[in-house]
């Protein structure tokens, strides 16, 4: 975990899940960066009812950060990098709790690592495999950092409110990821 460490060493808010396979590491991990949660229809349904505030706003012509926005999705996560067979991570800042996600579009992995803007959360979502006996276990972990006092209070919240759903998320991605890396 220390790879994964280096990316958000210091956290407030976290979340991990596990989940056990008989794929390797390596497929696990592939699985894992070709996984699309929109073809999931349980997550795109919570993603739907999560934005619907915004995209009803857009539609009776109000201002809105959803008008002409796609979904909230995999493809808005800056690739961080791949550790081998070992771990996968993906960075997002924003302000989350916004209907629009507040999104601050970051160039790279350096840009993340260095992103510390007030007002602005930061979030690390990464996998990491590991063999224990003769089955490897896939960990999902979330993380949040917040810059300020005021970041804090607005991330807890909005976490209170999704962290639930989070976790369904987080363990049907798992369920789905093991799926596919053991049909490979």
């Amino acid at each position: 975990m220390d790879w994964i460490d280096d990316w958000l060493p210091a956290w407030q808010f976290a979340e991990v899940h596990h989940s056990r396979s008989s794929a390797s590491p390596a497929q696990l991990l592939d699985a894992a960066a070709a996984y699309r949660p929109d073809d999931d229809r349980l997550i795109g349904a919570a993603m739907a009812l999560r934005e619907s505030p915004g995209r009803l706003a857009a539609a009776l012509g109000l201002s809105s950060a959803l008008a002409d926005r796609p979904r909230f999705g995999k493809s808005d996560f800056l690739p961080l990098g791949r550790l081998g067979d070992e771990a996968l991570a993906y960075g997002l800042a924003g302000r989350f709790w916004e209907p629009g996600y507040g999104l601050v579009k970051l160039a790279d992995a350096a840009a993340f690592r260095a992103y510390a803007a007030p007002g602005v959360a930061k979030m690390l979502l990464a996998f990491e495999a590991r063999v224990e006996g003769k089955t490897t276990r896939i960990t999902t972990l979330s993380r949040l950092v917040c810059p300020d006092a005021a970041t804090r209070h607005r991330v807890a919240l909005y976490w209170a409110v999704i962290r639930p759903v989070s976790g369904l998320i987080r363990r049907r991605m798992l369920a789905q990821i093991r799926r596919a890396a053991e049909a490979a």
